[in-house]
């Protein structure tokens, strides 16, 4: 078995064979793939000099380019950040298996049972940002859930991609599961291509703006699983409690303002405007974070801090970095409005005191995260357990939030029975069914 790359393969035909690895790896035993993912977890470590020589030439690269500080964040990928990506691999493998979990058992009639099992959705298409280490989770959680996966990552992270797959088809390898079962796009005319692919990939998950998911949704028939903004919001109530909303709000914008689940809003009840925003602008200041403020907060603190006027636009802007808009609030009722308005449904959340506005709050948010006194970076797949993430989803329809192992498996039904026929069931001498769980 050789690894397969898309440069000396047409795309179609990467696919099918992209396939025929998922359907072996779906047939494995669950040790069989803990297995693989301690091989890929070893090949990475020997692979470490060459992914972080390959990450450093990436950053080069972006430095010429002058691409955002958010982004060259998102890129830099050594040390802990490294080590910790290799570790997310075995914790994976620890993770209960998802494949072959019975959902229902249900004796429909005596000697015919039916059962709805857990299995892949089958091959996964995968477009991310400049986040190198996203590669090494999502080949994780799919070997795990038995799935394959063609990925496409940002060009500024092309050369620590390409480092990263080698490790892992190597590991693949060395556990004789065919390679083809992780692929990775290099080219940004692929993606046209990959979504045309509705016969051989089974999901699409898209990880970037708003205009490119909406450009995915619109030109393909597969079905599509992912966000687009993160514009989270931090409201702190009136019974805010000072130094508590004080070190969850420096947490929730400066402790990794890159990542999706970095507050973009921060909303103030009236009564603390004076009390409590102080202590927050001066933490947030001394880290250099620009604050964009409504005229109501510029009116109370503005000879005592640099604060820009805040706009329209700044309620639905991403800024993934150093930037936070501030905006006065009468109520809690003001609170939810402004976020289910301008929010983008990932994570939110409320400091105070009062458990009924915590809860009216918690209720009413229509977000896939919603918080009470806790930082929203804590929206992420390896804190909630689930040992790493493909990508956060804020649609309604399940899987909603950070996407672990759960989020990339589908079920069907199995019915064993001895000669039976539908017809048994039916006219003046219906059988009856006797649909026991069991």
């Amino acid at each position: 078995m050789t690894a397969i790359s898309s440069r000396n393969l047409p795309l179609p035909e990467l696919a099918k064979q992209t396939r025929r690895a998922a359907q072996q790896l779906a047939a494995l035993s669950t040790e069989q793939r803990n297995q693989a993912l301690e091989a890929i977890a070893q090949a990475l470590e020997a692979a470490q000099a060459d992914i972080q020589a390959a990450n450093r030439a990436d950053r080069e690269i972006a430095k010429v380019e002058q691409i955002s500080a958010a982004l060259y964040a998102r890129l830099k990928l050594e040390g802990a950040k490294l080590t910790g990506a290799i570790a997310g691999v075995r914790d994976v493998a620890r993770l209960a298996d998802p494949i072959g979990q019975v959902q229902i058992q249900r004796r429909i009639d005596d000697g015919l049972v039916l059962r709805r099992l857990a299995c892949p959705v089958g091959v996964l298409g995968i477009i991310f940002e400049a986040r190198p280490d996203a590669v090494i989770q999502i080949a994780s959680l799919a070997i795990k859930s038995g799935n394959g996966a063609i990925m496409k990552g940002g060009r500024e992270a092309v050369r620590s991609c390409k480092a990263i797959v080698q490790a892992i088809q190597t590991g693949l390898r060395n556990a004789g599961i065919d390679p083809a079962a992780i692929q990775l796009l290099t080219s940004r005319s692929e993606i046209a291509e990959l979504l045309k692919l509705d016969r051989d990939v089974d999901l699409i998950i898209p990880r970037g703006s708003n205009s490119f998911v909406q450009y995915v949704q619109d030109n393909t028939r597969i079905p599509v699983l992912g966000h687009a903004d993160g514009i989270c919001h931090l409201y702190l109530d009136e019974t805010a409690e000072v130094e508590k909303a004080a070190r969850i709000a420096f947490d929730a914008k400066h402790q990794y303002p890159a990542a999706c689940n970095a507050i973009e809003t921060l909303l103030v009840h009236s009564s603390l405007v004076e009390t409590l925003l102080p202590k927050v602008f001066n933490a947030l200041q001394n880290v250099k974070v620009q604050l964009r403020c409504d005229e109501r907060v510029r009116a109370a603190l503005g000879e005592a801090y640099k604060l820009e006027a805040a706009t329209e636009e700044d309620w639905t802007t991403e800024y993934s970095d150093l930037v936070l808009a501030v905006k006065v609030v009468d109520s809690l009722d003001e609170a939810i409005d402004h976020i289910n308005y301008y929010g983008s449904h990932h994570t939110d959340c409320i400091v105070t005191e009062n458990s009924e506005a915590a809860q009216t709050f918690m209720s009413r948010v229509d977000s896939a995260g919603v918080y009470h006194n806790c930082s929203t970076r804590f929206a992420d797949g390896f804190r909630y357990g689930f040992g790493a993430e493909v990508g956060i989803s804020t649609q309604k329809l399940p899987p909603r939030g950070p996407v672990g192992l759960e989020g990339l498996v589908t079920y069907k039904y199995q019915m064993v029975g001895d000669g039976h026929v539908a017809a048994s069931y039916v006219g003046e001498n219906a059988k009856p069914f006797l649909h026991e769980d069991f």
